[in-house]
């Protein structure tokens, strides 16, 4: 769990994970620089499981490689300060593992809902089985919602997340292990997505430039087809624009199409 000036949720976070049915887990925090009370709510909690490191600010990705360096479960998983754990969302995606032999990447149902008033804003439900690599790439939605995946921790792996990227850097790590096994997933609800704690424009934009820098990073792996990437592209594009545009910002959704910077 990287953490970073999140005193407001992050309580709740933590004791979702707290009210897991599967207890033997264990939460590693990191705090990325906070500049509030975000290291004083970590610390009203007492329990063995939980393990408190902090850092200079320098992203979630550095948060997340910090922890992936200090884990030792066979199994792992993400979640954001601001979100929260179902009782059994541990367990429902543990017992996929368990069933599925060759399964290395599990994903569950997510409720998005509005930070501020709570309100269901949509439903994410995955609807895919298999070698998901070109699935991720192709943004299809039966697969990536983003955060909600847990994955089996194999040797020789060394697990790491692209440090620098903006957005879209869950996405970017999925597709770099995505070879090493089989995508399934749980109907059971293993998440609650609490959307709209970023400025909306600022938030826009830094989605933009991270779908720009996933593209050069996908640009260099030789398992992606070029169709796969021009798929990529295509999608990208389309999501930026009806985002600008649904946000009432014309202008940027007008150079989305016309000055795309995928080259």
């Amino acid at each position: 769990m990287p953490a970073y000036n999140v005193e407001k949720y992050i309580g709740e976070a933590i004791h979702s994970v707290k009210n897991q049915s599967y207890e033997n887990w264990e939460l590693l925090i990191v705090n990325d620089g906070s500049t509030d009370r975000t290291k004083d709510e970590i610390l009203k909690f007492d329990d063995f499981r939980i393990k408190y490191f902090k850092q200079e600010n320098q992203g979630v990705s550095t948060a997340r490689n910090f922890a992936l360096r200090h884990m030792q479960g066979d199994f792992f998983c993400f979640l954001d300060a601001d979100d929260l754990y179902s009782k059994d969302s541990l367990n429902s995606r543990l017992k996929v593992f368990l069933q599925e032999k060759h399964v290395i990447i599990v994903d569950g149902r997510v409720e998005i809902r509005d930070i501020i008033t709570n309100k269901l804003i949509r439903v994410y439900q995955p609807d895919f089985k298999g070698n998901a690599l070109s699935q991720f790439v192709r943004l299809n939605e039966k697969c990536f919602f983003g955060p909600s995946c847990m994955i089996k921790r194999l040797p020789n792996i060394n697990y790491t997340f692209k440090e620098g990227l903006s957005h879209g850097e869950d996405l970017l790590f999925y597709i770099s292990i995505a070879n090493e096994g089989l995508y399934s997933y749980t109907t059971d609800l293993v998440m609650t997505y609490r959307s709209g704690n970023n400025s909306a424009m600022s938030n826009l934009q830094g989605l933009e430039k991270g779908y720009h820098d996933i593209y050069y990073e996908l640009k260099k792996m030789q398992a992606i087809s070029s169709s796969d990437l021009e798929i990529y592209k295509k999608k990208a594009i389309s999501i930026m624009f009806k985002s600008y545009l649904g946000n009432g910002h014309i202008l940027p959704a007008i150079k989305v199409l016309f000055r795309s910077q995928f080259k």
